[in-house]
């Protein structure tokens, strides 16, 4: 243990240690139990020990291996209170069989969780939500906001597929070669969601959500490395890593946000750059196109525009196209709308807007309005934009991104007096 007193220094590590290793510990506690809900039942109660614990009698020197050694002992509890049978005797030994030990070194066993949350059993509409609560945290309000649906209604979900983890005695390990393609989508899927979420930064100086944002990348790295011929692997992870080399770029040192097209290219992360196009090639030359293959595409034409100075808007809608064709997403038609707005003027943009405006899906996502906006600032209908600038502020949670909106929207007003 390290001396006591401490204890913000303390705090500090629990906090820290739940964000990094949360996914990681209820993936290696659930692939022995089989129990997804009791692992995080018991890790929840382990992570509350830490919080009591550790400020007193200072940090352990493997705090992963503490909480690892706690939760086992909780769950073991737990079976005993409420198991009968020959159930008690199979959860007691799952559990025995766990190693135990201060000096331990856990093994990662999330890939094999998330392929396990992909289950032909589970219901593919909730294979995604279940990896981003089971292996990587996130809140049902938080999964439900991500699948546009109520978070009562993600709630019930996610209990009812856990349920069913357990109840068909799924195996938490990655399934063989033949039965991966039916399980991948969703766990890239999951993977996105993630990363997206991490994205999402209000303040830019979120370190909870910079960890998701890593976490997300760590595992689509894992997953190109399981499987380096799955050109949508390679896509997702170019994906991910074009979108986070400009991370820095996305504030200025005050906070403010700084939209794609005033972000200067120097402040983006070539490394990131050049990894993320070298994976795109190989997937390409796979021949077998994919959405993160395409997602990354658009990412890689929209950085060589800003850098060339080049305009290639008819090739970024021509991306757009083949994307919404290949998802019919609500979301990528409200980008594929700007593209359009770009290369082929707002007029026939605002027709593409229209055709999709009754989405149901569309009526509280803030990129639309804006984009109506957008729109309707250029055909010259202020009333109109200001009016679609008052709802778009009022959906965006950012509120550096807030902020710029309303600049947009006065911007607009003292245009027009």
């Amino acid at each position: 243990m390290n001396p006591a007193g401490a204890d913000e220094a303390s705090l500090h590590l629990a906090e820290s240690t739940a964000r990094r290793s949360y996914s990681k510990l209820v993936a290696y506690l659930a692939v022995h139990t089989r129990d997804v809900a009791a692992a995080e039942d018991a890790l929840s109660e382990a992570f509350a020990a830490a919080l009591s614990n550790w400020p007193a009698n200072g940090c352990p020197d493997n705090p992963e291996a503490w909480l690892l050694i706690v939760a086992r002992r909780k769950a073991i509890d737990t079976a005993r209170r409420q198991v009968r049978g020959d159930e008690i005797s199979r959860e007691l030994q799952l559990l025995n069989a766990l190693d135990e030990g201060e000096d331990m070194e856990i093994p990662d066993r999330r890939l094999g969780l998330m392929f396990a949350c992909a289950h032909p059993a589970i219901n593919p509409g909730m294979r995604a939500p279940l990896m981003l609560q089971v292996i990587l945290g996130l809140n049902a309000a938080t999964i439900a906001s991500a699948f546009l649906v109520a978070p009562s209604t993600m709630g019930q979900r996610l209990v009812r597929a856990k349920n069913k983890l357990r109840q068909a005695r799924i195996p938490f390990e990655v399934p063989g070669r033949k039965e991966l393609p039916a399980r991948l989508d969703a766990v890239l899927d999951a993977t996105y969601a993630a990363y997206a979420e991490g994205w999402t930064d209000p303040t830019g100086t979120d370190a909870a959500r910079r960890d998701l944002a890593e976490e997300a990348i760590f595992l689509g790295g894992l997953l190109c490395e399981l499987l380096p011929d799955e050109p949508e692997a390679l896509g997702l992870l170019a994906l991910m890593l074009h979108a986070e080399s400009r991370r820095e770029a996305r504030r200025t040192e005050g906070g403010d946000f700084v939209p794609l097209a005033l972000q200067d290219p120097y402040d983006w992360d070539r490394a990131m750059i050049e990894q993320a196009e070298a994976l795109l090639r190989r997937a390409s030359a796979m021949q077998r196109i994919g959405r993160y293959q395409l997602e990354a595409a658009l990412q890689s034409a929209h950085a060589h525009r800003h850098t060339s100075g080049e305009n290639n808007w008819a090739e970024v809608k021509h991306l757009y196209d083949g994307l919404f064709e290949l998802t019919d997403s609500p979301v990528v038609a409200v980008n594929r709308v700007l593209a359009i707005a770009e290369s082929e003027g707002p007029e026939g943009a605002l027709k593409s807007l229209e055709r999709i405006e009754r989405r149901q899906e569309l009526t509280e996502y803030q990129p639309y309005f804006a984009v109506r906006a957008e729109l309707m600032t250029r055909l010259g209908r202020t009333q109109e934009a200001v009016h679609a600038y008052d709802i778009a502020i009022g959906l965006e949670r950012d509120p550096s991104v807030r902020r710029f909106l309303r600049k947009r929207q006065f911007e607009l007003r003292i245009g027009n007096n």
